[in-house]
């Protein structure tokens, strides 16, 4: 049998049992942890997986800029300016940012696509797997990173003791 021929030729997205069948056809883990958590995601990938825009770059200075322009617009109607209220371009540069986002992620939550629609739109049939492939390698780095820093946790974790205990 030859998993990736299976995955290309007859399946969207293979299923564990595929992956990983045991003698009783019940679903066993992949092996190591990472593969474990990587290929349960990726079996959740139809439906729990989606593309959406994103706004970068110029698209966001230019609505940063035009939410900052409005707001010291609007309160200068209410008499707050430069002049009586001199921190007022960083109360306006904040919430510009705010307002920004807010506009840019409801725009990007309207138009999202699954990645049954993405596969079909760019004719990559590979897109599950490289996904897979990167979470796997994202999983195995935030692992490391923990262990890492796991020798000066214990002393961290004093504060989190249950009071009494030694």
């Amino acid at each position: 049998m030859n998993l990736f021929y299976d995955y290309i030729i007859e399946s969207p997205f293979p299923t564990m049992e595929v992956l990983m069948p045991t003698i009783d056809n019940n679903p066993a883990p992949a092996g190591t942890p990472e593969e474990d958590i990587s290929t349960a995601l990726a079996q959740l990938m139809h439906r729990d997986l989606i593309f959406a825009m994103r706004f970068v770059g110029e698209s966001q200075h230019l609505m940063q800029g035009h939410f900052q322009h409005f707001i010291l617009r609007e309160l200068a109607t209410t008499g707050v300016s430069p002049d009586t209220h001199p921190m007022i371009h960083a109360f306006a540069e904040r919430h510009a940012l705010m307002l920004r986002d807010f506009v840019f992620s409801g725009v990007s939550l309207s138009r999202q696509f699954r990645v049954a629609d993405m596969e079909q739109l760019t004719g990559d049939t590979m897109i599950r797997v490289d996904i897979w492939d990167q979470l796997r390698s994202h999983v195995v780095m935030a692992e490391h990173q923990f262990r890492t820093q796991l020798p000066e946790l214990p002393a961290i974790l004093e504060a989190w003791k249950s009071p009494g205990t030694g």
